[in-house]
């Protein structure tokens, strides 16, 4: 059965995502994420794709006060975790909304800024041009992508435990994030009008991780969950989320060190 192109993380989703994915993979980028951001100086930043708000959270401790921060995600249940991190006095405007059609004004903003969210869009070429509409001449586009499963061993490992349950029809929710680049990314990136395009390379290690939560947040974190169940039902959920920890522990020791590489991207629209 092909899964859907429409990745929706509904139900419990949300709140396993946040939970078991977020401290192993999310957080330490989106500190480093919020620290470009805030680098910029800019008054106004819309984050796109934003999830369950963890680089939303970080961004807001990171930016004065009076930076107006707009989250948007196209997925409302996501987009409700994220609004339980924020104060209600806190300068933060919450909306769901695609990427490919922003409901924003033209030059609305000097930063635009997504973590490990354009691997999902269906079109990337129209998103980066509706990032360049809406943003202010000479404002960046700053963006996170992961770098490839030889590269990123959980979500190959993951990947390999779905495929060896499913070898005739495996979900693929688990390969698309690990499967665009930033080669890929230029020329379109370029087409949309930007420029000053870079790319920095960013490796780092987890220690501490809870590898049963982290195996867990694998398969119920993500809609992989529903293309599993399915097939299978829940006692393939069950059995999956075994083999990925099984796997995880196999690779990454007791105590677990799990390596994991991202690169972000910065691109400039074009100053007036």
């Amino acid at each position: 059965m092909p899964d859907s192109n429409e990745q929706n993380f509904v139900g419990s989703i949300p709140e396993n995502y946040d939970r078991h994915l977020g401290p192993v993979i999310f957080v330490d980028y989106a500190l480093e994420m919020a620290r470009r951001v805030a680098a910029l100086r800019p008054d106004s930043v819309l984050e796109t794709a934003a999830g369950t708000g963890i680089v939303s959270r970080a961004l807001r401790d990171q930016l004065p006060a009076a930076t107006a921060l707009t989250v948007t995600d196209l997925n409302p249940p996501m987009l409700e975790v994220a609004r339980a991190k924020c104060r209600a006095d806190e300068n933060v405007t919450f909306a769901p909304a695609n990427a490919l059609e922003l409901p924003f004004p033209d030059g609305a903003f000097d930063v635009v800024v997504s973590q490990f969210g354009v691997m999902f869009y269906p079109d990337k070429r129209q998103a980066f041009r509706e990032a360049y509409r809406v943003l202010r001449p000479g404002g960046w586009y700053l963006f996170s992508i992961w770098d490839s499963h030889a590269l990123n061993p959980t979500g190959r490992l993951a990947y390999e435990a779905v495929t060896d349950l499913f070898p005739d029809d495996p979900p693929q929710f688990l390969r698309i994030p690990f499967s665009y680049t930033f080669e890929e990314a230029k020329a379109p990136l370029i087409a949309a009008g930007f420029d000053d395009l870079s790319a920095d390379v960013v490796r780092l290690e987890k220690t501490g991780v809870d590898l049963a939560s982290f195996a867990r947040g694998y398969v119920l974190g993500n809609p992989v969950a529903d293309q599993i169940r399915a097939r299978g039902g829940e006692e393939a959920a069950n059995r999956i989320m075994k083999a990925i920890e099984t796997a995880f522990r196999r690779a990454f020791g007791e105590p677990a060190r799990v390596p994991l590489q991202t690169t972000f991207v910065a691109a400039r629209r074009r100053a007036a």
